[in-house]
């Protein structure tokens, strides 16, 4: 009783301490002032506290940049090296189509004995005869051309010797190559014929594999001299290349009709239907065939005459296959480019590219010929004829220009007069300085079907004679 009296007396603090000794935990708040020294280790634990997390941000975001950096270098070293190995797939794939096409064509020419080459149009290569036969007739096989058969034949280089009966009848004779007469005696296709022997040197070799190559692929066009066969033999002894051997086209070539000595004046329609048909035989090159072809050298001793003055387009030593243009490297010399003096085009000359558009400007110094009877270049005067035509080409209208104070008098009709300027107009649209603004041998042939009365004749004419029987 006593105890519970004094228990009630008291004070709940000293009740408190009495029940509990341990000391009370101390919950001032340091902010408050109160707590003395405890609120100070508070506080300095709270400034550890926050150090640690700057610090700990400042690493995490040096480790951001680091990795950053990182990802870039490692996208711009990807990038780098995925551009290198496009670059080294592009030109394995040249490589690859290279060594291809050098092998193809190594293999039609060295070993057309034992594989038929791969010609187009039907075309066959007698590879049944042995070398010991006396016998030059040709295998022939329906083209599928219009007009004749067409043959290709691989020859042995003594049967050159006696075809040619020992290169006894030059018909002509060029800077690297001599062009020869044969005769078949027993062929019902073909009596005579021309073979054009190359000089033997490496890089005339392969300016003769070049042209060989190209011939194959050409097909048959009616304005183009015909492959018939060649030889790919070389005569260490006489110094002589490979041989190609053509049709023979009797009558000469068109720098002869137009500038030799016993040249005559032709008349108007028939220098209209060479036109077109040299018109028709380039745009078969550029168009028509699989590959296309840039002849390279279209000139008047290049167009060959028949009897009849229809034009076969001859000598592909400078041609071009299967590209649209093309730059020659630096180290080229005057030997490599295309073209001859007068109608080389100037664009190619300043820049070394090579395109359609060079047989067109060509083409047009052609007309020029036709028209006027004038030379491509005057060697004795150094001129050229572009620049003798060229203020009235340029003088003139879009659709007609007047070349007729160059052109020699002669007695044409006003309708001869008009095609005279269609053509000039054409010429004038062919020299165009600009490439681009030089029109395709397809609208060419165009224009001239549909403008010029003398075509339409003629085509008319051709067409009976092909319907008939």
């Amino acid at each position: 009783m006593t105890v519970l009296l004094h228990i009630k007396r008291t004070p709940p603090h000293l009740l408190f301490n009495t029940i509990s000794p341990s000391p009370a935990p101390n919950y001032i708040n340091p902010t408050r002032g109160g707590g003395g020294g405890g609120g100070g280790g508070d506080q300095e634990e709270n400034t550890t506290n926050i150090n640690t997390t700057n610090r700990s941000i400042s690493i995490s975001i040096k480790l951001i940049v680091i990795l950053s950096s990182l990802l870039f270098v490692f996208i711009v070293t990807t990038t780098v090296m995925g551009f290198f190995t496009f670059l080294r797939f592009i030109r394995r794939g040249k490589s690859t189509t290279s060594r291809r096409n050098k092998i193809l064509s190594n293999r039609r020419v060295e070993d057309a004995e034992e594989v038929p080459l791969p010609l187009p149009d039907d075309q066959l290569t007698d590879n049944s005869r042995s070398k010991s036969e006396d016998n030059f007739s040709l295998i022939t096989r329906p083209s599928t051309s219009r007009s004749s058969t067409s043959v290709i034949r691989r020859f042995s280089w003594e049967e050159i010797i006696s075809l040619s009966a020992n290169f006894s009848t030059v018909i002509d004779q060029g800077g690297f190559s001599t062009v020869y007469l044969v005769h078949f005696p027993n062929s019902s296709c073909h009596c005579w014929g021309a073979i054009k022997i190359h000089e033997n040197s490496e890089r005339l070799n392969r300016n003769f594999r070049q042209e060989l190559d190209i011939l194959l692929h050409l097909g048959h066009h009616e304005n183009i001299v015909q492959l018939l066969g060649y030889c790919d033999e070389q005569d260490e002894k006489g110094g002589r290349g490979g041989a190609l051997l053509f049709e023979y086209v009797p009558s000469g070539n068109l720098q002869e009709k137009l500038h030799g000595k016993a040249a005559v004046r032709m008349p108007w329609k028939s220098r209209m239907w060479i036109a077109f048909q040299l018109a028709r035989a380039i745009q078969y090159l550029h168009h028509k065939c699989t590959l296309p072809i840039v002849h390279g050298d279209i000139k008047a001793s290049n167009i060959l005459l028949d009897d009849q003055l229809n034009c076969k387009l001859c000598d592909f030593g400078s041609a071009k296959m299967g590209f649209s243009a093309t730059l020659l490297p630096s180290s080229s010399t005057s030997l490599s480019l295309m073209g001859s003096p007068g109608y080389i085009d100037p664009h190619y000359l300043r820049t070394g590219i090579a395109s359609k558009k060079n047989d067109v400007y060509s083409f047009g110094v052609i007309l020029l010929e036709l028209i006027t009877g004038m030379e491509a270049f005057c060697s004795a005067k150094e001129q050229l004829l572009t620049t003798i035509a060229g203020p009235l080409l340029r003088g003139g209208r879009e659709d007609k220009v007047d070349l007729r104070p160059l052109m020699a008098t002669e007695d044409l009709s006003h309708s001869e007069e008009e095609e005279v300027m269609i053509m000039a107009s054409i010429s004038a649209l062919c020299l165009t300085q600009q490439p681009s603004h030089r029109p395709s041998m397809a609208d060419i042939v165009t224009t001239m079907t549909n403008k010029t009365s003398s075509i339409y004749s003629f085509l008319t004419t051709e067409k009976n004679h092909h319907h008939q029987p």
